[in-house]
Protein backbone atom coordinates (compact mmCIF):
# COMPACT_ATOMS: atom_id res chain seq x y z
CA UNK A 1 0.00 0.00 0.00
CA UNK A 2 1.23 3.48 -0.98
CA UNK A 3 1.62 5.46 1.94
CA UNK A 4 1.23 9.45 2.75
CA UNK A 5 4.38 11.41 3.43
CA UNK A 6 3.69 13.85 6.78
CA UNK A 7 6.69 16.13 8.00
CA UNK A 8 7.40 16.65 11.77
CA UNK A 9 9.38 19.98 11.55
CA UNK A 10 12.28 18.47 9.56
CA UNK A 11 10.50 14.89 9.00
CA UNK A 12 7.92 14.26 6.26
CA UNK A 13 5.01 11.53 6.66
CA UNK A 14 3.09 9.72 3.61
CA UNK A 15 -0.72 8.67 3.79
CA UNK A 16 -2.96 6.25 1.58
CA UNK A 17 -3.49 7.81 -1.92
CA UNK A 18 -6.94 8.74 -3.22
CA UNK A 19 -8.47 9.07 -6.38
CA UNK A 20 -8.70 12.19 -7.80
CA UNK A 21 -11.03 14.98 -6.53
CA UNK A 22 -10.91 18.29 -8.68
CA UNK A 23 -12.44 21.85 -8.16
CA UNK A 24 -10.95 24.64 -9.85
CA UNK A 25 -7.44 24.21 -12.20
CA UNK A 26 -4.64 25.44 -9.62
CA UNK A 27 -1.83 24.68 -8.77
CA UNK A 28 -3.21 23.39 -5.89
CA UNK A 29 -7.10 22.19 -5.52
CA UNK A 30 -8.86 21.97 -2.26
CA UNK A 31 -11.85 19.64 -1.85
CA UNK A 32 -14.03 18.62 1.58
CA UNK A 33 -15.26 15.20 1.23
CA UNK A 34 -17.84 13.07 2.87
CA UNK A 35 -17.25 9.38 4.46
CA UNK A 36 -18.59 8.07 0.86
CA UNK A 37 -16.45 10.46 -1.37
CA UNK A 38 -19.08 13.05 -2.39
CA UNK A 39 -17.93 16.74 -2.66
CA UNK A 40 -19.52 18.75 -0.27
CA UNK A 41 -20.88 22.27 -1.63
CA UNK A 42 -18.19 25.15 -2.02
CA UNK A 43 -19.26 28.72 -2.21
CA UNK A 44 -16.25 30.95 -4.30
CA UNK A 45 -15.97 33.92 -2.25
CA UNK A 46 -12.66 35.57 -2.82
CA UNK A 47 -9.37 34.89 -4.82
CA UNK A 48 -6.03 37.17 -5.06
CA UNK A 49 -2.34 37.89 -4.77
CA UNK A 50 -0.81 38.87 -1.45
CA UNK A 51 2.91 38.77 -1.69
CA UNK A 52 4.52 35.65 -3.21
CA UNK A 53 1.11 33.85 -2.17
CA UNK A 54 -2.08 33.11 -4.06
CA UNK A 55 -4.64 33.09 -1.65
CA UNK A 56 -8.28 31.51 -2.10
CA UNK A 57 -11.44 31.95 0.32
CA UNK A 58 -14.07 30.09 -0.21
CA UNK A 59 -17.44 28.78 1.97
CA UNK A 60 -18.12 25.53 2.62
CA UNK A 61 -22.11 24.85 3.67
CA UNK A 62 -21.62 22.48 7.10
CA UNK A 63 -23.95 19.31 7.96
CA UNK A 64 -24.18 18.96 11.93
CA UNK A 65 -22.56 15.23 12.88
CA UNK A 66 -21.21 14.80 9.56
CA UNK A 67 -17.52 13.09 8.95
CA UNK A 68 -15.77 14.46 6.43
CA UNK A 69 -12.22 14.19 4.93
CA UNK A 70 -9.69 16.99 3.36
CA UNK A 71 -8.81 15.99 -0.19
CA UNK A 72 -5.54 17.98 -1.63
CA UNK A 73 -4.53 17.68 -5.13
CA UNK A 74 -0.96 18.75 -6.47
CA UNK A 75 -0.96 19.52 -9.69
CA UNK A 76 2.38 20.37 -10.47
CA UNK A 77 5.49 18.67 -11.27
CA UNK A 78 6.79 18.48 -8.11
CA UNK A 79 6.41 17.37 -4.25
CA UNK A 80 4.62 20.08 -1.96
CA UNK A 81 4.34 20.51 1.00
CA UNK A 82 0.95 21.15 2.78
CA UNK A 83 0.79 22.72 6.89
CA UNK A 84 -3.32 21.93 7.19
CA UNK A 85 -4.87 23.63 9.89
CA UNK A 86 -8.58 23.33 11.23
CA UNK A 87 -10.34 25.62 13.71
CA UNK A 88 -6.88 26.77 13.78
CA UNK A 89 -4.73 23.35 15.12
CA UNK A 90 -2.45 21.69 12.89
CA UNK A 91 -4.14 18.71 12.35
CA UNK A 92 -0.67 16.38 12.86
CA UNK A 93 0.36 17.26 16.36
CA UNK A 94 -2.35 19.98 17.56
CA UNK A 95 -0.40 22.49 18.04
CA UNK A 96 -1.61 26.34 17.65
CA UNK A 97 -1.10 26.93 13.64
CA UNK A 98 -0.27 30.03 11.79
CA UNK A 99 0.42 28.35 8.43
CA UNK A 100 4.46 28.49 8.51
CA UNK A 101 6.86 26.47 6.91
CA UNK A 102 8.33 25.31 10.37
CA UNK A 103 5.07 23.65 11.10
CA UNK A 104 4.53 19.66 10.71
CA UNK A 105 3.00 18.87 7.25
CA UNK A 106 1.84 16.95 4.90
CA UNK A 107 3.77 15.66 1.70
CA UNK A 108 1.84 15.39 -1.47
CA UNK A 109 3.62 13.67 -4.71
CA UNK A 110 3.78 15.39 -8.21
CA UNK A 111 0.28 15.14 -9.75
CA UNK A 112 -1.08 13.12 -6.57
CA UNK A 113 -3.80 13.66 -4.45
CA UNK A 114 -3.99 12.32 -0.82
CA UNK A 115 -7.19 12.41 1.92
CA UNK A 116 -6.87 13.83 5.27
CA UNK A 117 -9.33 12.14 7.23
CA UNK A 118 -9.25 13.55 10.75
CA UNK A 119 -6.41 14.33 14.10
CA UNK A 120 -3.25 12.24 13.95
CA UNK A 121 -1.99 10.62 17.09
CA UNK A 122 0.28 8.33 15.97
CA UNK A 123 2.34 7.34 13.02
CA UNK A 124 -0.52 4.70 12.11
CA UNK A 125 -3.60 6.67 13.71
CA UNK A 126 -6.09 9.56 13.13
CA UNK A 127 -9.51 10.18 14.52
CA UNK A 128 -12.18 11.47 12.13
CA UNK A 129 -12.99 14.99 11.48
CA UNK A 130 -16.78 15.60 11.59
CA UNK A 131 -18.82 18.75 11.86
CA UNK A 132 -20.23 19.64 15.21
CA UNK A 133 -21.28 22.48 18.15
CA UNK A 134 -17.88 24.64 19.27
CA UNK A 135 -18.49 23.23 22.31
CA UNK A 136 -17.88 19.66 21.36
CA UNK A 137 -14.89 20.80 18.56
CA UNK A 138 -11.86 19.21 19.60
CA UNK A 139 -10.12 23.08 19.62
CA UNK A 140 -12.08 24.22 22.65
CA UNK A 141 -12.64 20.86 24.10
CA UNK A 142 -9.02 20.41 24.42
CA UNK A 143 -7.16 23.60 24.42
CA UNK A 144 -9.96 26.13 24.81
CA UNK A 145 -9.05 27.94 21.77
CA UNK A 146 -11.80 29.23 19.49
CA UNK A 147 -9.43 31.78 17.89
CA UNK A 148 -9.89 30.18 14.59
CA UNK A 149 -13.26 28.41 14.84
CA UNK A 150 -14.95 26.96 11.34
CA UNK A 151 -12.40 27.41 9.38
CA UNK A 152 -10.26 24.78 7.15
CA UNK A 153 -6.39 25.89 5.85
CA UNK A 154 -4.47 24.78 3.39
CA UNK A 155 -1.05 26.00 2.91
CA UNK A 156 1.21 24.57 0.30
CA UNK A 157 5.09 24.83 0.42
CA UNK A 158 7.37 24.45 -2.02
CA UNK A 159 10.40 21.95 -1.79
CA UNK A 160 13.77 24.30 -1.22
CA UNK A 161 16.08 21.15 -2.45
CA UNK A 162 14.72 18.56 -4.97
CA UNK A 163 14.25 15.16 -3.27
CA UNK A 164 16.74 12.87 -3.51
CA UNK A 165 16.11 8.86 -3.04
CA UNK A 166 19.21 8.44 -0.42
CA UNK A 167 17.65 11.21 1.77
CA UNK A 168 14.83 9.16 3.14
CA UNK A 169 15.05 8.27 6.40
CA UNK A 170 13.58 6.35 9.09
CA UNK A 171 9.93 7.52 11.01
CA UNK A 172 10.10 9.54 13.69
CA UNK A 173 7.20 8.92 16.11
CA UNK A 174 4.36 12.01 15.95
CA UNK A 175 3.68 13.47 19.38
CA UNK A 176 -0.10 12.61 20.19
CA UNK A 177 -1.90 16.14 20.08
CA UNK A 178 -1.94 17.12 24.36
CA UNK A 179 -3.55 19.74 25.69
CA UNK A 180 -1.69 22.92 26.12
CA UNK A 181 -2.25 26.53 27.96
CA UNK A 182 -5.32 27.64 27.77
CA UNK A 183 -5.21 30.52 25.12
CA UNK A 184 -7.90 33.20 25.48
CA UNK A 185 -11.57 32.81 24.01
CA UNK A 186 -13.90 34.89 22.59
CA UNK A 187 -17.06 35.32 24.11
CA UNK A 188 -18.83 31.94 23.88
CA UNK A 189 -22.17 33.93 22.99
CA UNK A 190 -20.57 34.91 19.75
CA UNK A 191 -19.93 31.00 18.91
CA UNK A 192 -23.37 30.18 19.59
CA UNK A 193 -23.86 29.89 15.64
CA UNK A 194 -20.64 28.67 14.69
CA UNK A 195 -19.98 25.36 13.78
CA UNK A 196 -16.40 23.26 14.89
CA UNK A 197 -14.91 20.26 13.81
CA UNK A 198 -15.20 17.06 16.41
CA UNK A 199 -12.53 14.30 17.51
CA UNK A 200 -14.35 11.38 15.72
CA UNK A 201 -13.40 7.51 15.53
CA UNK A 202 -10.23 6.05 15.39
CA UNK A 203 -8.94 5.47 11.78
CA UNK A 204 -6.05 3.40 9.96
CA UNK A 205 -4.21 6.00 8.42
CA UNK A 206 -0.27 4.98 8.45
CA UNK A 207 2.30 7.13 7.37
CA UNK A 208 5.76 6.94 6.85
CA UNK A 209 8.54 9.84 7.17
CA UNK A 210 10.87 11.16 4.18
CA UNK A 211 13.05 14.43 3.92
CA UNK A 212 11.72 17.60 2.84
CA UNK A 213 12.60 21.15 3.16
CA UNK A 214 10.31 23.50 2.46
CA UNK A 215 10.71 27.11 1.07
CA UNK A 216 10.18 30.03 3.40
CA UNK A 217 6.79 30.99 2.19
CA UNK A 218 3.56 29.60 1.42
CA UNK A 219 3.19 29.79 -2.39
CA UNK A 220 -0.81 28.90 -2.13
CA UNK A 221 -3.53 29.32 0.79
CA UNK A 222 -6.82 27.98 0.74
CA UNK A 223 -9.17 28.74 3.76
CA UNK A 224 -12.39 27.69 3.56
CA UNK A 225 -14.79 28.97 6.28
CA UNK A 226 -17.37 26.37 7.30
CA UNK A 227 -20.56 27.59 8.63
CA UNK A 228 -24.25 25.48 8.86
CA UNK A 229 -26.79 26.35 6.20
CA UNK A 230 -29.08 28.68 8.12
CA UNK A 231 -26.07 30.87 8.91
CA UNK A 232 -25.25 30.84 5.43
CA UNK A 233 -28.35 32.03 4.45
CA UNK A 234 -28.39 34.66 6.94
CA UNK A 235 -25.01 36.18 6.08
CA UNK A 236 -26.61 36.07 2.15
CA UNK A 237 -24.16 33.54 1.24
CA UNK A 238 -27.26 31.43 -0.10
CA UNK A 239 -29.48 32.49 -1.55
CA UNK A 240 -32.23 30.98 0.45
CA UNK A 241 -35.90 31.74 -0.84
CA UNK A 242 -39.18 30.83 1.56
CA UNK A 243 -40.42 27.90 -0.34
CA UNK A 244 -43.25 28.91 -2.48
CA UNK A 245 -47.21 28.08 -1.28
CA UNK A 246 -49.55 26.46 -3.52
CA UNK A 247 -52.77 28.94 -3.42
CA UNK A 248 -55.44 25.85 -3.61
CA UNK A 249 -53.43 23.59 -1.23
CA UNK A 250 -51.92 25.50 1.42
CA UNK A 251 -54.22 27.54 1.68
CA UNK A 252 -56.49 26.43 4.94
CA UNK A 253 -57.90 29.86 6.41
CA UNK A 254 -61.69 30.48 6.12
CA UNK A 255 -63.12 32.92 3.96
CA UNK A 256 -61.93 36.72 4.88
CA UNK A 257 -64.57 39.70 5.61
CA UNK A 258 -64.98 41.99 2.84
CA UNK A 259 -63.29 45.18 3.48
CA UNK A 260 -65.48 47.81 5.95
CA UNK A 261 -67.77 45.06 6.36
Amino acid sequence: MKKLAAVIVSAVWLLSAVPGYTHGRGAVEVDVVSENGEILRIIPHTSYEAGQTHLIKRYLEAKKGQNYSIVVRNNTPDRIGLVIAVDGRNIINGSASNLRSTEAMYIVNPYDSERLNGWRTDRNTAHQFYFTEPADSYSIRTFDDSSAMGVIAVAAFRERVHHRPHEERSMKKAPAPAAGAPSRSKDRDALSEAAGTGFGEERYSPVVTVAFEPEGTAFSKTLIKYEWREVLCKKGILKCRPQARNRLWDDGNYAPFPPGY
